[in-house]
């Protein structure tokens, strides 16, 4: 396996060559193909309006939607964007020569302010049609305002702060709530809350903006030519409608925190972008004289908002002496100056200038650009036109500049949806960090890229940099897709090799001990790794060869319990003669096959574990195929170990209650050989049924007189029924035992004496014992002196049995005694019953005319009919029909044969008079009398009462309809 990946990596150098000659002619390292099917849209898209104002256009602003334009001296102009096809013109009703000066829209667009150049002020709800003067307002020039995003409603505009051209900022509130005190007059309140100066005094307010924080904090925002002011501070909760007095109060004797340049062209303007999502603005851009300062807003900072400033300086073709700019609009990556002839948006990341547009002369010169904050849609007017931008995926090539500035991860972020573009990051992050010598990041973000694998990992190998070559093998392998199987199998083939030759480099170093460790750890992870498992288990053959040859067993071991090759495991444990580490892996896992294989060797070493594990396993294992392993161990074991098969073996038997032939054939077979008293008690345990005994009884037999073991041999032969070799045995052993046996076959009288007979002979020929043999005679009834007499010798005299005789005499005479007895009470007997059989033929009873039969309720008398004891009554045919359905088969043919000899007896009078006896005559020789055939069928018919005999006790448990005809009874009733 080494020599493949030898050869492997010489492939790498190989194709390196390849690589560099591809490059050489223009062959992209990439695997995506960057082309372009059709021309881009532009970033900002100019969209001129179709409209013709009748007069100039002095002024514009849009918000939410809502576009105000001020025309000619006396007209204003409002369009709800959403219904452009409905314009509302609006007269100022103006007779001096006053102009519009500027014009501020609210962000709900319902609140318009009209600065007039007369240093007047009018006002216009989005909800009224009148204009209304503010008479508080009067003397003032209006340079700027500050809307309350806040606490505005359409109806009233909350506490707002209004920037002066003389510097001076002050806080007003506006409302057109019907019925309030002020319905006339709009202007609630208006008073002067500070004054912004630069060096020369007092200087206008160009700009002011009001922001909230967090914890009720407020920042406000104010700038002049060449200054930008913050003022910060909080508004107790509750009292945020009582204005930002308290605010500028805490001013009053040390200027706020400001921003100072140098250079000024006259005016200073700001622009914010606020995220569709998000109420507060999130970046800022400062039109000033020495370029834009632009930068974030941060409101978790205590003293200033503005966080990562710097100043972007003017592109190289705008001279702030010829054509300053007039207005600034930010959006997410731009900033837009508005130029009197032109546009152009500069990135906020690079400064560098990503679009211009030149607008015709004949438009006119550029007037005024803003940004209606809630659409994000950009406007620009001249005297004449109007246009408006369309801001389309702003953000599609601010990955390059992130990448350019190595902001790697913000670039990735605005192009993850774009995997060519994500590619080239990659490969760009990874070509900085490996010059950075930060090789795993390198590593980590190569495996990410579509470059050639070759190139970057010869790379690597010409740095010496394993362990980010490991890193990236890694994470390519991660990458891979499932049906990349050879792909899948070189990197998990490699990496196997280069961890182990790395644990070997650590595992010889002390000092690295916790990165060895460490290495051991990822090693294991990847070897037990779900993705890998499947092409770890179809090359572990491979993977075996580089852990032997690397001799790394213990891994070996880990792989293949990771594998489930418990074989493997549980025979290298026994090779190292581990022996209860590998019984500790059959127990674990459990796997019936690997028990058999391995219990012969386990059980030569570890016999009493081994059985505690067959018992832990229970009926899961045949002890069938463990009895070979108990006899290879039994055979060279001593008597103490082959307690342990028996230990096993009882518990088939006992427990498990196994039934299989051999295992209790090898049980009895251990218990003849070492434990004779627990071979009988088994064998009684087991019964003498044959038919649940599950031992074989003739190789038991076999074994025990092999054994000599004779009491057990008669208690098989009993088992057998075998009762005279049983007794013949038994007669060596203990005469109580063959007595035992002799009494067994109790149905076979005949047998019993001879089995007794057998017994008395032994006692008196072998014996010599004439009590003993009287013994027997009382043991056994049938017995008698004069079966045993024989046995004795000639010279035993009459004295031994005189009392035996004496008491078999008596017997006789107490037999005779008893038949007498009994003849007489036969006599007696027979003649109480011909008694009886006179007294019967005389018994009669009276039958009503009124009678019924029992069984039809139809009357007795009209056919023939039984009266019985009872007092029940029924006809023939009747009792017949009731009583043949409940008759046994044999006494129904019976019945029949007998109603046929009775028909057939039947022969037509031609007159009028017969015998008297006709029916007593006999019909020919051996055939029956008609008289006798009626009796017979009496005697079937009307043995008893059909209501309150057997037969209707036999009946009760009977169904009332018959099952064959219950569902046709069942639909006869539906």
């Amino acid at each position: 396996m080494a020599s493949i990946l030898d050869e492997y990596e010489d492939s790498l150098y190989r194709s390196a060559s390849v690589q560099q000659s591809r490059a050489s002619v223009g062959i992209p390292h990439s695997g995506y193909v960057n082309a372009r099917l059709e021309k881009e849209t532009p970033i900002f898209n100019k969209q001129r309006i179709d409209f013709a104002p009748p007069e100039k256009i002095n002024s514009l602003v849009v918000s939410s939607n809502q576009l105000c334009m001020s025309l000619g001296k006396d007209t204003l102009l409002r369009i709800d964007l959403g219904k452009p096809d409905e314009p509302n013109q609006v007269e100022l009703g103006r007779k001096d020569e006053a102009k519009v000066y500027r014009m501020f829209l609210d962000h709900t667009g319902s609140h318009l302010l009209i600065a007039l150049n007369t240093s007047e002020c009018l006002y216009l709800n989005r909800s009224v049609q009148k204009v209304r003067a503010l008479s508080r307002w009067k003397g003032h020039l209006i340079e700027s305002v500050g809307w309350n995003k806040f606490l505005g409603s359409e109806t009233n505009t909350g506490p707002i702060l209004v920037g002066t051209a003389q510097g001076q900022i002050y806080e007003a509130e506006i409302s057109v709530s019907e019925g309030s005190l002020f319905s006339t007059n709009p202007d609630q309140y208006f008073r002067q809350v500070y004054t912004l100066e630069e060096e020369s005094g007092p200087a206008p307010v160009c700009c002011l903006e009001i922001e909230r924080g967090i914890e009720g904090k407020f920042f406000i925002i104010a700038t002049t030519r060449k200054r930008l002011f913050q003022f910060v501070g909080k508004v107790p909760e509750g009292t945020e409608q009582q204005g930002f007095s308290s605010i500028f109060a805490m001013h009053a004797d040390h200027l706020p925190s400001f921003r100072e340049f140098p250079a000024s062209f006259g005016f200073s303007e700001i622009a914010f972008y606020t995220p569709k999502l998000r109420s507060n603005p999130r970046s800022f851009a400062w039109m000033m004289g020495n370029g834009v300062l632009y930068g974030t807003l941060d409101y978790s900072r205590p003293d200033s908002i503005l966080s990562d400033e710097r100043v972007w300086v003017y592109p190289s073709d705008i001279d702030i002496t010829v054509n300053k700019p007039i207005s600034i609009v930010l959006t997410q990556f731009h900033f837009l100056l508005l130029l009197p002839d032109r546009v152009k948006a500069v990135c906020t990341l690079n400064g560098q200038v990503v679009f211009q547009d030149l607008f015709l002369e004949k438009f006119g010169l550029l007037t005024r650009m803003i940004k209606d904050p809630t659409v994000q849609q950009i406007w620009i007017h001249t005297e004449k036109v109007v246009f408006r931008y369309h801001v389309q995926r702003e953000s599609r090539d601010v990955w390059k500049m992130y990448m350019n500035m190595n902001k790697f991860d913000l670039a990735k972020e605005y192009c993850k949806d774009r995997p060519e573009c994500l590619d080239i990051v990659l490969a760009k992050e990874a070509e900085h960090c490996f010059q950075n010598k930060r090789y795993l990041d390198s590593a980590k973000c190569y495996a990410l890229t579509q470059n050639y694998f070759e190139e970057i990992a010869l790379k690597f190998i010409e740095a010496k940099q394993e362990e980010a070559l490991m890193e990236f093998l890694i994470k390519k392998l991660s990458n891979l897709k499932p049906s990349e199987k050879t792909q899948t199998t070189l990197l998990t083939t490699w990496l196997t090799e280069l961890y182990l030759n790395w644990l070997g480099i650590l595992e010889g170093d002390p000092s690295q001990r916790n990165l060895y460790l460490d290495t051991r750890e990822k090693f294991r992870t990847f070897l037990s790794s779900p993705k890998n498992k499947d092409c770890l288990f179809n090359n572990r053959a491979s993977i075996y060869e580089l852990l032997a040859s690397h001799g790394d067993t213990e891994h070996m071991v880990y792989f293949a319990v990771i594998m489930q090759d418990y074989e493997r495991v549980v025979a290298h444990h026994c090779q190292h003669d581990e022996y209860d580490e590998a019984l500790n892996v059959l127990s674990r896992h459990r796997d019936e096959k690997l028990f058999y294989k391995f219990s012969p060797v386990l059980i030569q070493h570890i016999p009493k574990k081994v059985v505690d594990a067959w018992i832990s396993m229970g009926s899961r294992l045949d002890a069938r195929n463990l009895i070979p392993a108990l006899v290879n161990y039994s055979q060279s074991a001593s008597t103490q170990q082959i307690n342990e098969a028996i230990r096993y073996m009882e518990f088939c038997v006992y427990q498990l209650e196994e039934t299989q032939q051999a295992i209790h054939n090898y049980l009895l077979s251990l218990y003849a050989l070492c434990r004779p008293d627990s071979l009988l008690s088994y064998l009684e345990q087991a019964g003498t049924n044959p038919n649940r005994i599950h031992y074989d009884l003739k190789y038991a037999l076999r074994l025990c007189a092999e054994h000599g073991h004779n009491h057990a041999c008669v208690h098989i032969y009993k088992v057998m029924e075998l009762y005279e070799e049983a007794v013949d045995l038994a007669l060596q052993v203990d005469v109580d035992l063959a007595k035992s046996c002799a009494d067994l076959p109790e149905d076979d009288e005949e047998l019993r004496k001879k089995l007794w007979l057998k017994i008395a002979r032994h006692v008196v020929q072998e014996e010599k014992d004439v009590k003993k043999a009287m013994a027997c005679l009382s043991s056994c009834a049938l017995l008698k002196i004069e079966d045993v007499l024989p046995f004795f010798p000639d010279f035993v005299t009459i004295d031994h049995f005189k009392e035996a005789i004496c008491n078999s005499l008596e017997d006789y005479n107490k037999h005779i005694e008893e038949l007498k007895r009994e003849m007489e009470e036969a006599t007696q007997s027979a003649k109480r019953i011909r008694e009886d059989i006179q007294e019967m033929r005389n018994k009669y009873g009276s039958v009503e005319p009124q009678e019924k039969c029992a069984a039809c309720d139809f009357p007795l008398l009209n056919r023939p009919f039984y009266l019985f004891l009872c007092g029940h009554m029924f006809h023939y045919d009747c009792l017949l029909q009731a009583v043949f359905p409940n008759l046994p088969a044999y006494k129904q043919a019976k019945l029949e044969d007998l109603q046929k000899k009775l028909a057939a007896t039947s022969q037509p009078s031609k007159s009028h008079h017969r015998p008297k006896d006709a029916d007593t005559i006999s019909l020919g020789k051996g055939q029956q009398s008609r008289e006798q055939i009626k009796a017979d069928i009496d005697d079937i018919v009307a043995a008893e009462c059909v209501y309150c005999g057997e037969l209707m006790i036999r009946s009760i448990d009977k169904p009332f309809i018959d099952p064959q005809k219950y569902e046709e009874e069942m639909q006869s009733w539906l």
